[in-house]
């Protein structure tokens, strides 16, 4: 998959995608209601979402949520708490040993901010995430993040830009980029 991505709305590429995403939606629904003790049940509802088997060691706890899922790929021992978000269109990789807690997003795709563009078109960017990472709660990380190896994302907070490694973050960040 590309570094970045620019899709037209009502193209057929998109309409693949927006079909994609009806499919999932459904598997996800039916994941999350499964009850905490059928692995079985969750492991090949996983499967289907994901396209290929959970590794290794990995641990997704339910709810679960994803758009597409065949652009989300899990090392060995990730370990994903309850009623994270994943939106995957553009690709998400976390790396062996990541650490997510609960509520956490992941956004690969968005819009572009031109106004006139921005029913056109769906942009994305790629998120990857470094071996040993550990995200707290509730953060939300942007399209085009790389979080590096050992980095640590505090509870809460909405990663923009990329993360050295061995580095803590934290806090909100909005400020003003641009104005039209």
């Amino acid at each position: 998959m590309s570094d970045d991505r620019l899709m037209r709305i009502h193209s057929p590429e998109f309409q693949a995608m927006a079909d994609r995403v009806l499919q999932v939606t459904a598997l996800t629904s039916r994941l999350n209601v499964l009850p905490f003790d059928d692995e079985e049940g969750r492991a090949a509802l996983l499967e289907q979402i994901l396209g290929r088997p959970v590794p290794a060691r990995t641990t997704i706890y339910p709810p679960f949520y994803t758009d597409h899922g065949l652009h989300l790929e899990l090392g060995e021992r990730v370990f994903v708490n309850q009623g994270c978000t994943f939106l995957d269109y553009a690709g998400i990789r976390l790396a062996d040993r990541v650490m997510v807690g609960p509520q956490v997003t992941f956004i690969t795709g968005g819009h572009p901010v031109d106004p006139a563009d921005r029913k056109l078109y769906l942009t994305g960017e790629p998120i990857d995430v470094a071996e040993n990472v550990w995200i707290g709660a509730g953060a939300t990380i942007l399209p085009g993040v790389s979080i590096g190896r050992d980095a640590v994302i505090a509870a809460g907070a909405v990663v923009a830009d990329d993360v050295p490694a061995s580095t803590l973050v934290a806090g909100p960040k909005a400020s003003v980029r641009r104005q039209w």
